[in-house]
């Protein structure tokens, strides 16, 4: 009954590596999780406003549109303000960390992440997950 809580929640997976894509949504579905990817900021922001995702998980190195920008986007719509987004990076610097809470970022997670990681990290935002709904 452990992974019940992650039934059929949403969770949307920003990251221009082929691989953090992979992984993340191969961990998410075992868990129950509909698993929406995007490839960049702009693939992103097309997608969640048709598939209104619970939990965004973004890169911050991305061509483009990078995963701050992405970030203050989302949060700056007031559709999505109260999504929990969690930034995603390889660098665990606390300037990167701190600029991650400037745009609104509500968690931040070093990768490569673990598979507890990634549930720790949902599990630390249920609690903002469907509150309005």
């Amino acid at each position: 009954m452990e992974n019940q809580k992650f039934e059929n929640l949403k969770v949307m997976v920003i990251d221009d590596s082929k691989t953090i894509r992979r992984t993340a949504e191969t961990l998410l579905s075992k868990v129950g999780c509909v698993v929406i990817t995007a490839i960049d900021g702009f693939d992103a922001l097309a997608k969640i406003a048709d598939s209104r995702p619970d939990i965004i998980f973004v890169d911050i190195m991305m061509p483009r549109l990078d995963g701050y920008q992405t970030c203050a986007l989302i949060k700056n719509n007031s559709h999505f303000s109260s999504t929990p987004v969690i930034m995603l990076s390889s660098k665990d610097g606390l300037f990167d960390k701190a600029k991650g809470r400037i745009v609104g970022s509500d968690q931040y997670l070093t990768k490569p992440f673990s598979k507890d990681e990634l549930l720790g990290a949902i599990e630390a935002q249920l609690g903002n997950v469907g509150a309005e709904s």
